[in-house]
């Protein structure tokens, strides 16, 4: 008898432990585990292959490797499939992830979804995956618009750019800005923003813009526009709304007053329009350049006047940019800021970084202070959570800001930071700055 109620209470707890454990896979949403990752917005592959906004198509070169990121908060094992087709013939393509390879031969003329099998992610971290042509009958190896990515249990802080965004932005990958607070007494006469950056080498990156003077009505800084183009550049945004500059009433024009030697000048638009001058320059990783910024406003009639001078710090020479008087408002500097992006998308895979040191304002009584704080934050691509390879902060006397590339260990965005005070106001001769 009492055997028989001690079986009877065993199989009671087993078949309540089932119905438990039953319960809680239930309550997992299936959706949240399986995650559709487009090539569109999340891989780059070496010429003369390309990704569009469709995937990789027409894939064809026996050199080439597709890489594919997304990121993961945490280990697990991970199901891998292809969204493909292989157009004619038969072809044989290896997926490789970390040390897992798994090859498939495959002859499928419309598109499917071939599974690959499973790998083990053994740390949080962006994870790669790489698609190498090994064989094929026909002219290309496939068109792959999707990798399917089934994880073993859901993960709330998976990041890749998803279908439906905006897969341009999201392969030039986040921006990252350091702001600088002012000082309640100087917001209201700020004339002057000083600031420098050295780009370290291996940081300048093609499509790079380091941007050391942000202000409310536009920004100052230097790019990297090809492999044998560098340009320092200075824009300011009209206030009329627009995209398009060829609409912008004369009234609200940005009006050129004056430009230095070599100096282009013209008009910019789909970021808001406005004036727009650049230099062409040789700037160098490794070295230090300056930026100095002023605003003299005209209160009479209701308009402000923004010069920008760059210095090759190495050389000890200044050199103009432009001076653009901007209607509508009369104003002193506001809302300073610095920030580094990517404008290629073909190169949103690699790592950028610059230094911004040595922060001073002066106010229209000519009093100069030192910046010495900043908050950290990025752009939408940033805070939506379709890229995490961003970065800032400090290192000694300098402020840091780093993106692209897919590196681990990012920074958390509106973080504060404090850098160590200088002491070094800028030696510099007003009166003697260039006038053309």
């Amino acid at each position: 008898m009492k055997k028989t109620i001690s079986i009877c209470i065993i199989l009671f707890f087993a078949l309540k432990c089932s119905h438990t454990v039953m319960a809680q896979e239930a309550r997992i949403d299936v959706s949240k585990l399986r995650h559709i990752i487009p090539l569109g917005g999340n891989a780059w592959v070496n010429r003369p292959d390309s990704i569009t906004d469709e995937g990789l198509f027409n894939w064809s070169n026996p050199k080439s490797t597709a890489n594919i990121y997304f990121r993961l908060s945490e280990a697990q094992d991970v199901k891998l499939a292809l969204r493909l087709r292989v157009q004619e013939g038969a072809s044989t393509i290896k997926l490789s992830a970390g040390k897992s390879e798994i090859t498939k031969k495959l002859s499928n003329k419309a598109f499917d979804t071939v599974e690959f099998g499973t790998i083990h992610i053994s740390q949080p971290g962006h994870v790669k995956i790489s698609l190498k042509g090994i064989s094929k009958t026909g002219k290309i190896y496939a068109d792959v618009s999707d990798v399917i990515v089934t994880l073993q249990h859901p993960d709330k802080d998976i990041a890749y750019v998803t279908q439906g965004s905006s897969f341009h932005f999201g392969r030039r990958g986040p921006s990252v800005h350091l702001r600088y607070p002012v000082a309640e007494d100087k917001q209201d006469k700020l004339k002057w923003f000083y600031n420098e950056i050295i780009v370290p080498k291996g940081g300048d990156i093609i499509g790079s813009y380091f941007m050391a003077d942000g202000f409310g009505e536009g920004y100052f800084g230097m790019q990297v526009n090809s492999a044998t183009e560098r340009r320092v550049l200075f824009s300011v945004w009209s206030p009329f709304n627009t995209e398009d500059p060829k609409s912008i009433p004369d009234s609200m024009r940005i009006k050129l007053v004056k430009n230095g030697a070599g100096v282009h000048i013209g008009e910019f638009g789909n970021e808001g329009s406005g004036g727009q001058s650049y230099m062409r320059f040789p700037w160098k990783a490794g070295q230090a350049y300056a930026f100095l910024l002023s605003a003299e406003p005209d209160f009479a009639k209701k308009t402000t006047t923004y010069t920008a001078y760059f210095k090759d710090v190495t050389a000890g020479k200044w050199f103009l940019i432009a001076s653009f008087t901007r209607p509508q408002k009369a104003t002193y500097l506001t809302h300073l800021y610095s920030f580094v992006e990517n404008f290629e998308p073909e190169n949103g895979d690699q790592i950028r970084k610059a230094f911004f040191t040595n922060q001073w304002i002066g106010d229209s009584d000519n009093n100069w202070q030192e910046l010495t704080n900043a908050v950290y934050t990025g752009d939408a691509t940033a805070n939506t959570n379709y890229r995490k390879d961003y970065a800032g902060g400090t290192e000694g006397n300098k402020f840091y800001l780093q993106n692209g590339g897919f590196f681990n260990n990012y920074i958390q965005l509106k973080t504060p930071f404090d850098r160590k005070a200088t002491g070094q106001k800028p030696l510099i001769d007003f009166k003697n700055l260039p006038n053309k």
